[in-house]
Parts: structure tokens; C-alpha cells; sequence
């Protein structure tokens, strides 16, 4: 039984977000809440990349700027559902990047050979003359 609720709760996923698309967004809505009933009936949990795509308070399937908002703050990903107003948060995943020390850093020192002031003269480090340059007596 879990494997076929499993199955018409994905049918009715894509056949809400193929009707989102279309003349009847209000279809996709009551797919939505088809689809958690079944859920709930057979207490089989919602697949995340499902659990993103409505509304928890009015089961309002969600498309981008039509139905809901979605903005950062601090850190974190608001998205506002238009037709009830609730507002869910959840963390922005912002990539991290490790050091070869092993600290968090999102910069990497730079070598001072590659550094804007490697070849600056107040060091008094000399030029080399370039190849025209070295020929001519």
C-alpha cells in the first residue's frame, strides 16, 4: 500500500505542476491537497523536493512570483505564500569553502609573487630586461 500512495502522490505532483501552467491553476491546488490527504491516510511522508512546492497552511501548490515570494534575508530563504500570507524560512545554502589549514574561509590568501606589489620597485626588487631589450648594446 506505502509503495502505490508513494506513487499517486508523484502522479499527482506532476499533474499539479502541469496544470500550474495552464488555464486552471486551481486544478494544481486540489491535486495538492489530494495528494496530502493520501499522505496522511496512509501516514506516508512527502518527499522533500515535494515538500517545497505548496503552501503548509492552504495547500496552494506554489509558482514563482504567481503564488508565492520568495526573497533572502540574513542568511535565510523567506518564501510568502500570496494567497494566506504564512511565511516559510528556511536556511540559503551558500557554498563553503576549506582552507588548506583546515579553518573556514571564503577567500584564499594570495602569494605575494602573484600579489599587485610583487613587482613594485619600493621592494627593490629589479626588473629583468625583456628579450628586445637584451639584445640591443
Amino acid at each position: 500500500m506505502v509503495r502505490i500512495a508513494h506513487e499517486r502522490i508523484s502522479g499527482l505532483f506532476a499533474l499539479a505542476e502541469r496544470a500550474a501552467g495552464s488555464d486552471h491553476p486551481e486544478l494544481a491546488d486540489r491535486y495538492v491537497r489530494l495528494a496530502r490527504r493520501i499522505g496522511m491516510r496512509y501516514n506516508v511522508r512527502l518527499l522533500p523536493e515535494y515538500r517545497e512546492l505548496y503552501c503548509r497552511d492552504c495547500s496552494k501548490f506554489w509558482v514563482e512570483g504567481r503564488t508565492v515570494r520568495t526573497r533572502l534575508r540574513r542568511g535565510h530563504r523567506v518564501r510568502t505564500c500570496l494567497a494566506c500570507g504564512r511565511e516559510r524560512r528556511a536556511r540559503s545554502r551558500a557554498p563553503k569553502r576549506v582552507s588548506s589549514t583546515g579553518t573556514e574561509s571564503v577567500f584564499r590568501p594570495v602569494p605575494r609573487e602573484e600579489g599587485v606589489l610583487a613587482g613594485s620597485e619600493s621592494e627593490g626588487a629589479e626588473e629583468e630586461p625583456s628579450e628586445d631589450e637584451a639584445e640591443e648594446p
